[in-house]
């Protein structure tokens, strides 16, 4: 089982940033892939961008260049660090992390851009 825990979301201006965390905990050492999405009402969710335990990244073209996904193993946490955010970026974004045994998804935060 793992339990992760999403952070940081709230309001920014359009160009402004925002860093959100997701914090992994349980059997940690299976996860090989941690995820990001966002969902808007009434919309199906979107995938956001991927960090694989070896390091290597994937992000949808909506968010390249501004969204960089990272992680921390000394703290199991994963970061979605967004830049140049504008008002199509609001939605709910979750987190989710894949293991051999399932995969498992954060609570949501909500992101806001508004001027």
């Amino acid at each position: 089982q793992v339990q992760l825990v999403e952070s940081g979301g709230g309001l920014a201006q359009p160009g402004g940033s925002l860093r959100l965390s997701c914090a992994a905990s349980g059997s940690i050492s299976s996860i090989y892939c941690m995820r990001w999405y966002r969902q808007v009402p009434g919309q199906q969710r979107e995938f956001v961008a991927q960090i694989m335990s070896a390091g290597s990244t994937t992000y949808s073209n909506s968010v390249k260049g501004r969204f960089t996904v990272s992680r921390d193993n000394a703290t199991n946490t994963s970061y979605l660090q967004m830049n140049s955010l504008r008002p199509e970026d609001t939605a709910v974004y979750y987190c989710r992390a894949l293991t051999m045994r399932g995969d498992y998804w954060g609570q949501g935060t909500q992101v806001t851009v508004s001027s």
